[in-house]
C-alpha cells in the first residue's frame, strides 16, 4: 500500500511539473492527443503508452500499453505511522537509460511532500535524493549450475497464464512473465529487445519442477480518487522452491529483483528475491 499512496499525488505534481500550460491533458483530455508528447518529460515517465503512435497506436514495440520506466520500493513501511519529526526514505528503481529523468523525480517528491499526502495529507522535507551507482546485470548464464533456488514474494504477487490467474507460482509462468518484462524494459529504454528465442526458452523452463510452495493471497483494493472505482492490487505472498536445470533462467530472474514482476509491479507488487540454496 505505500508505493500506491506514493502514486496517488505522483502523477498529478509530475504534470504541473512537466507539461505546458496548454497541454490537452491539464483539461482531463488523452496525453495521446497532445501534439507535444513526443518530447514530454511526464509521457515518458508515467504515460508512456501516450508515445505509442497516438489514439490506437501500438508503435514499434506492438504494445498498446507500455510499462512504466521505473518501480516504487517501499515495502518496508507497510501498516507505519510516521511521526512528526522522523525520517522515513523509500527507493525507485529507474531503467530508463537514454533520457536522463533523475531531476523530474526530485522535483516532483519535493513538491508532493510539501503538499502532503497519504490519508492525512501529511506534509514532509524532502531532505536529499541519493543516486547510487547504475546496476548492470549480465544475462550469460553462470559457470556453477544451480540446482535448486527459491524465490521469495515479498509483496503482493498477480500472474496470468492464458489470461487466467495462476494460484501457484509455477516456474514456467513466472520465468515466461520475467523475461517478458525484462525484455520489454531493455527495448523500449535500454539497448534493445533480448536476442534470444523465447519459445525455446519457455518451453525449457517448463521442465524446471516446483519442489514445495508456501504461499497465501493478500487481498488488496485501492480506490482511484479520479474515478471513484475500486480497483483490487493484491496478490501472492510467501516462497517457492524449484529444482532442475536452472542457469539459463537465472540471469532473468536476477534481474527481475530488480524490475518486478506481474501487476501492478511499478507501485511495489511483485517484488522478488532469489536465493540459491545449492549448485548440481
Amino acid at each position: 500500500m505505500p508505493g500506491n499512496i506514493l502514486r496517488g499525488t505522483l502523477g498529478s505534481v509530475l504534470r504541473r511539473i512537466a507539461c505546458l500550460p496548454e497541454c490537452p491533458g491539464h483539461f482531463g483530455r488523452d496525453v495521446r492527443e497532445c501534439e507535444w508528447r513526443m518530447d514530454c518529460a511526464y509521457a515518458r515517465i508515467f504515460e508512456p503508452a501516450a508515445l505509442a503512435g497516438g489514439p490506437g497506436g501500438t508503435g514499434l514495440s506492438g504494445l498498446s500499453d507500455w510499462p512504466r520506466p521505473f518501480v516504487l520500493r517501499a515495502a518496508h513501511l507497510d501498516h507505519q505511522t510516521i511521526a512528526a519529526g522522523q525520517n522515513f526514505w523509500f527507493d525507485i528503481n529507474l531503467f530508463e537509460m537514454r533520457h536522463p529523468i533523475l531531476d523530474y523525480f526530485d522535483r516532483t517528491f519535493r513538491q508532493l511532500a510539501a503538499e502532503g499526502f497519504g490519508p492525512g495529507r501529511g506534509r514532509a522535507d524532502l531532505l536529499a535524493v541519493e543516486r547510487l551507482e547504475p546496476i548492470s546485470i549480465s544475462l550469460q548464464a553462470p559457470q556453477s549450475e544451480p540446482g535448486h533456488i527459491r524465490i521469495v514474494f515479498r509483496a503482493p504477487t498477480e500472474l496470468k497464464r492464458n489470461e487466467e490467474l495462476v494460484t501457484q507460482p509455477d516456474f514456467g509462468t513466472l520465468f515466461a512473465r520475467a523475461r517478458d518484462r525484462v525484455s520489454t524494459l531493455r527495448s523500449l529504454y535500454g539497448a534493445g529487445p533480448l536476442e534470444i528465442d523465447f519459445r525455446a526458452l519457455g518451453e525449457r523452463a517448463l521442465a524446471v519442477r516446483m519442489t514445495h510452495c508456501q504461499v497465501r493471497h493478500l487481498a488488496r483494493h485501492r480506490r482511484s480518487s479520479r474515478t471513484g472505482r475500486s480497483h483490487g492490487i493484491g496478490g501472492f505472498v510467501g516462497w517457492a522452491e524449484y529444482q532442475g536445470e536452472l542457469s539459463e533462467f537465472l540471469p532473468i530472474l536476477q534481474a527481475a529483483q530488480w524490475t518486478g514482476v506481474g501487476r501492478h509491479c511499478v507501485w511495489g507488487n511483485g517484488e522478488l528475491r532469489v536465493e540459491i540454496l545449492d549448485h548440481l
